[in-house]
Order: structure tokens, then sequence, then C-alpha cells
């Protein structure tokens, strides 16, 4: 295929996986105060990250970015236990649904079975430490929660808990992750918060 085909195929697939996520039933506000589909907001949000984050990203990456929490909606937490058993069985149903959605619609765009499984692979975050695009992935995950979804994640937690979720975010990230998050303009009580996360 020329780059002109392989460009359209990326665009054609990036506006059919915003087309899913626009069926969100649930809406959140960008900075701006409007209402988008959840899902679709966090697409977005996850592509400009990695833009960001890692300009020269390969095709598989910027496909599983967009990709992300793909039709998340449609396994709701509530139907799986409340305990950290339920979380895990939680996350890995979702894993599965969004590497599967990704895929479908990856076929259906025109890409070859070894794309499809690249960005299935990152999608289920195999093998996190040893490959480099599924951790860069995991460094855009983590900047986009602590970017936009950090205050809304704090409502009703104690400090205790937000450091411990803090350090296991922090964790989770590379030394290139940890020095883009050390540039993100949180608040002062984020800061204070931050600071008190990593000792």
């Amino acid at each position: 295929m020329t780059r002109d085909s392989d460009n359209q195929r990326l665009l054609c697939a990036l506006e059919a996986m915003d087309a899913a996520n626009a069926q969100d039933p649930r809406q959140s506000q960008d900075a701006q105060g409007q209402s988008h589909p959840t899902e679709l907001l966090y697409a977005k949000r996850m592509s400009d990250e990695l833009a960001a984050f890692c300009p020269h990203a390969s095709e598989a990456l910027q496909l599983a970015a967009r990709a992300q929490h793909i039709e998340r909606w449609r396994i709701p937490r509530q139907d799986y236990p409340m305990d950290r058993a339920g979380y895990l069985a939680w996350r890995t149903a979702l894993k599965a649904l969004h590497a599967q959605r990704a895929g479908d619609i990856l076929a259906q765009a025109g890409y070859e079975t070894q794309m499809i499984e690249r960005v299935g692979a990152l999608l289920r975050k195999e093998q996190m430490k040893r490959d480099p695009e599924s951790q860069t992935l995991e460094d855009v995950v983590c900047l986009v929660f602590l970017r936009y979804y950090l205050d809304e994640f704090a409502q009703g937690k104690s400090e205790d808990k937000l450091i411990d979720i803090l350090q296991k975010t922090w964790r989770k990230m590379s030394d290139a992750g940890h020095a883009a998050a050390l540039k993100l303009p949180f608040t002062a009580d984020q800061q204070v918060l931050l600071h008190k996360a990593l000792g």
C-alpha cells in the first residue's frame, strides 16, 4: 500500500473507533464545559497525550491508544464483586473486550492479521515491562489519569487512599513517564499530595 492509502486506512479506523465510542450513554465535560460521550472524550485525550509524549508513535500504538477504553460502558464495574478479585476480573474482561472490538474495526478497515494481533497485545498489556510500546501506552494511560481525572477520582477518598493510588500509578510508569508527569499543571493541593506520595 502507498503512504497515502496507509494514512487513509488509519484515519478510517480511528473514525470507526470514535463512532463506536460516540454511542456511550454517559456524558463527561471537557475543560471548556462542553459535554461529550465519556469514552469518546477519553479516547481523544489518549491520542492527544500520546502525540505529545511520543510524537513518532507507531501506527499500532496510535490505534491502541485510541481503543484503550473502547465501549468500556458495556462491562459495568458493578457486574463484578466489589473486592480486589472482582476488580481484577473486571479489568481482565475489559482488556478482552477492547482487544476484540478494536480487532473487529481494524479488520473492517482492511488491516492485516499481524497488525490486529499487535494492537490486541498492546491493549491486553502483554509483557508490559519487556515491550517498550506497551510501557509507552501505560505511561500515556497514567498521564491522562493524572492530567484529567485525578480531581474526579479524589472525591470522597481519604488522603491515605489517594497517596496509595498515586504511588501505584507512579510504579507503573517509566522514567520518561515520570519526567512528563512532573511537568503536568497540577493544582497546589495536587502538588502537596504528589509530594507526600513520592516522599
